[in-house]
């Protein structure tokens, strides 16, 4: 297995987690861009938003259902949060493995980017 993501879903890499479930790891990524920044991975290898299918609903709800989870445990639910989903290299997606980001505990401007 030569994801990175898929090693911290399966164990094999440590991660400072903040959720886990039978569906998905949520983690800090090791390069935050705000003072809370958490990383919800399926644990199911789905590439990006662009290859995902209608089999894949019920993994996709679970990161969005996680990251509520997430933003709650952070202490940022109240305050507001953003949950960005890059798909491709011109929108920044890094790993080819789903994941959302979690941002947090500052003001963010808008737009992104």
């Amino acid at each position: 297995m030569s994801c990175i993501f898929c090693r911290i879903a399966a164990g094999e890499i440590p991660a400072n987690k903040v959720l886990e479930n039978d569906h998905v790891v949520a983690f800090h990524d090791l390069n935050p861009h705000a003072p809370v920044h958490v990383l919800v991975i399926p644990k199911a290898h789905i590439k990006d938003v662009g290859s995902a299918g209608p089999e894949h609903a019920e993994a996709l709800g679970q990161v969005l259902l996680a990251c509520r989870e997430v933003a709650e445990k952070t202490g940022v639910a109240e305050s507001g949060f953003r949950v960005a989903l890059n798909t491709g290299p011109d929108a920044g997606q890094s790993v080819d493995h789903l994941h959302a980001h979690v941002l947090g505990g500052r003001a963010l401007g808008w737009p992104p980017g």
